[in-house]
């Protein structure tokens, strides 16, 4: 017979274990013994999983606390906002408020715009004469960002969106993003001054973006909103475009 697993030195025990799916890791093998236990919520593991997954980099070797955790939020980053780019019309956006003749969407670049830096990017939202807004609520746990990640390690929560004018026509522009509690209480917040964009502007795509750390323990939930119009009052759709809103939670 061949050498028993607790018996093999534990940088071979270890190599065997990082060949092992990561939840198989974490719901089962975690119990096996107390051996297997120490190995798993230790560092050296993650470590070699993120290395032989690419995960790794000067910036998380210096600031990756905790590697378990560093490991699947990197395994789980996605845009959480639904329906960035209008492929789906308005599906996913909720608290829409219709200013004016209302928002619509259109497709790259449209009239006096410019192309998206992006070429996976097709559509826009844009507003009207009057005030256009539009929202989404993301629930934490259900995209699978448990409790104690967000209460404990407290991962950076990085928010963007892209906006741009028509070169003929001015507007404005708003952005609004909560992180909310069980009871939709607002524990940090960051809201953007109100962009002017003047007529006659080169009708550039604009990113803005903000990086929520540190916020405390009890977020639940993430809400994003945006809005704006345009500022000459012309019927029909010449105010702020908008388009590839994200929401991400990363180590």
């Amino acid at each position: 017979p061949g050498p028993r697993m607790e018996s093999l030195p534990e940088a071979v025990l270890i190599r065997i274990l990082a060949s092992i799916p990561a939840v198989d890791l974490v719901l089962a093998c975690r119990l096996v013994c107390c051996q297997w236990k120490n190995l798993i919520d230790g560092a050296a593991l993650w470590i070699l999983k993120c290395q032989q997954e690419g995960l790794t980099g000067a910036e998380s070797q210096e600031n990756a606390e905790n590697w378990q955790n560093f490991y699947f939020l990197s395994k789980r980053r996605k845009n959480l906002i639904k329906n960035p780019c209008g492929e789906e019309d308005l599906q996913h956006w909720g608290e829409v408020e219709h200013g004016g003749d209302g928002w619509k969407i259109e497709e790259l670049p449209g009239d006096f715009g410019k192309e998206f830096p992006s070429e996976e990017v097709h559509k826009y939202f844009v507003t009207s004469y009057e005030w256009c807004r539009k929202a989404q609520v993301i629930d934490l746990r259900a995209e699978g960002y448990w409790e104690e990640l967000m209460d404990t390690t407290q991962p950076k929560v990085v928010v963007r969106d892209w906006y741009a004018g028509r070169s003929d026509a001015g507007c404005l522009y708003e952005l609004c993003v909560k992180l909310l509690s069980e009871n939709e209480d607002v524990l940090a917040e960051y809201k953007s001054e109100t962009i002017t964009i003047p007529q006659d502007n080169d009708a550039n795509w604009t990113e803005i973006s903000h990086t929520f750390s540190n916020y405390g323990p009890g977020v639940r939930f993430v809400r994003f909103e945006h809005g704006g119009q345009d500022t000459l009052f012309w019927k029909g759709w010449y105010g702020v475009r908008v388009t590839n809103s994200s929401v991400t939670v990363e180590p």
